[in-house]
């Protein structure tokens, strides 16, 4: 055999070496991944026989109650002052003396500006003197009268010339007569020197200073004074309400309610909103055409002053009571491409998504039509996170408002 045949002859037997090495081989690696396999789809059972119930969700939760309701309409009103003066100078004067601070209440008959009274004092005693003087005439000139009469009737004189006595009498007797009227004014202007309160209410800002020439009745007033309490409060309706409201009307007076708005300074604890409570005192005349309603006021005795000129407050005019009616916070109320729901807890601790009806909200309370029934738990804190059938648990419970 030459050296060629004997170097290639190995490799012709080579393929047959590598096969017997598989063969031995690939079962191991076989055998190792059918039971890696195996051990895998063993532990996946085992992970689903172990189920688990899904964590409860927490929510807040409320109980329907039944109570008797008003039945009112909500509107937006505007306070009133139910009295405002300006005040303003009767006679032209140098202001002497401001008697009050700007925004301080005033009470009716309260000395508020006093004016130089010496130039009206001039003008009083010069009216006087003028009626010293006439009514020296008139007394002569009625003197005069009496003489011609006797001399009249005596035939002594004519009757033109006795005439003549009797008007020029008359006429000084008018005289005096209106210089008595001056000295009234005179008077009556020594007083206007002397402005003053002429109802009780609060004043505003102060237009005028001391040393200012004041005129009669200018056009800009010294101060502005609004009676504040009573207050009116006017707002406007539907003027499809109008029949019931003067149904209502007739049989006793409207009660109205005005809430303001709560406010506190940077850092301290916010004041609540406060209702007063008030009557319907004034129904319009007639029906605004351009927006459909009808303008009604009320008068609130305002005993606290938390109802201010120009205050926007949140009205509620008070119809009648809806007796028995179901009750459920107005956010446990929510909405849906199919409607309005709420979830309802079952005795499991379950949720059930219920249609409900809502009849109309009465301020933070929704009055149900159909779907709740007094009693039951609803949520209200939490919806978000639930599905019919969820479990839950309670993080907090309350009844609905009374």
């Amino acid at each position: 055999m030459s050296r060629f045949s004997r170097l290639t002859a190995p490799r012709g037997r080579l393929p047959a070496v590598l096969l017997t090495v598989a063969v031995l081989f690939f079962p191991c690696l076989g055998c190792t991944r059918t039971e890696a396999q195996r051990n895998g789809e063993g532990g996946g059972r085992d992970g689903a026989g172990a189920s688990t119930q899904s964590p409860a969700v927490p929510v807040v939760t409320a109980t329907a109650a039944v109570k008797t309701v008003p039945v009112t309409l909500d509107a937006v009103g505007t306070v009133e002052a139910i009295s405002t003066v300006e005040i303003r100078a009767q006679v032209t004067g140098q202001l002497q003396q401001i008697l009050f601070s700007p925004g301080q209440d005033v009470r009716k008959g309260q000395p508020l500006f006093i004016l130089d009274p010496r130039p009206l004092d001039a003008a009083l005693r010069q009216a006087e003197a003028v009626v010293a003087k006439d009514e020296a005439q008139a007394s002569d000139a009625a003197a005069q009268r009496q003489r011609f009469e006797d001399l009249f009737n005596r035939g002594l004189i004519p009757r033109d010339q006795y005439e003549t006595q009797i008007a020029t009498a008359a006429a000084l007797d008018a005289t005096l007569a209106a210089d008595r009227a001056q000295v009234d004014q005179a008077r009556l202007n020594r007083q206007y020197a002397r402005i003053t309160a002429p109802i009780d209410g609060r004043a505003g800002a102060l237009l005028a200073n001391v040393g200012d020439l004041v005129r009669a009745n200018d056009t800009d007033p010294l101060v502005t004074i609004n009676q504040i309490s009573p207050v009116y409060v006017s707002f406007a309706v539907p003027a499809r309400f109008l029949v019931d409201i003067r149904h209502y009307a007739e049989q006793g007076s409207l009660t109205v309610t005005a809430t303001g708005q709560g406010s506190a300074a940077s850092g301290a604890q916010p004041r609540p909103p406060s209702a007063a409570e008030g009557k319907v005192t004034f129904i319009d005349n007639a029906v605004d055409p351009a927006t459909a309603t009808i303008k009604l006021k009320a008068t609130f005795p305002n005993r606290n002053r938390d109802l201010w000129p120009g205050l926007f407050v949140q009205v509620g005019l008070q119809l009648s009571e809806q007796p028995n009616a179901v009750v459920v916070p107005a956010v446990a109320v929510q909405t849906s491409q199919q409607g309005q729901y709420v979830y309802v807890v079952k005795p499991d601790r379950t949720v059930e998504m219920r249609s409900v009806k809502v009849d109309r909200q009465q301020g933070s309370e929704a009055i149900i039509a159909t779907g709740v029934t007094g009693g039951e738990e609803i949520v209200t804190e939490g919806q978000l996170r639930l599905t019919p059938g969820a479990r839950i648990t309670t993080a907090a419970r309350s009844e609905a408002s009374s």
